[in-house]
C-alpha cells in the first residue's frame, strides 16, 4: 500500500523579521516622521536621559554638585515632548 503526502501549501505567514521591519516603518510614520528623523529624536532623548543620569549619580555621591540639573533636563524633556504631540495632534486634525 502506498502512502501519499499531502500536498497542501501552509498559508503564508509573517515572519519575524518582515513583521520587525513593518513596525519600524509604521511607528515612526505614525507621529508623521521618517524612520531616521524618528531615530535622530529618540537619539537625542536617549542622550539627554544619559546626561540627567550622570548628574544624578554624581548629586547623589556629592550633594552639592549638580542640585537641579537632573530635574531641569527632565522637566525640558518633558515641555519638549509635550509640545510634540501638541503639534503633531494639530497637524493631523488639518488632515
Amino acid at each position: 500500500m502506498a502512502t501519499t503526502k499531502a500536498t497542501t501549501k501552509p498559508a503564508k505567514s509573517i515572519l519575524p523579521a518582515q513583521q520587525f521591519l513593518r513596525t519600524c516603518r509604521e511607528h515612526p510614520a505614525e507621529v508623521n516622521e521618517t524612520y531616521f528623523q524618528h531615530m535622530r529624536f529618540a537619539m537625542r532623548m536617549a542622550f539627554r536621559l544619559l546626561k540627567a543620569a550622570s548628574a544624578a549619580l554624581l548629586h547623589s555621591l556629592v550633594p552639592a554638585l549638580c542640585e537641579t540639573t537632573a530635574s531641569r533636563e527632565v522637566c525640558a524633556m518633558h515641555d519638549e515632548i509635550t509640545r510634540r504631540h501638541f503639534i503633531q495632534s494639530s497637524d493631523a486634525g488639518q488632515r
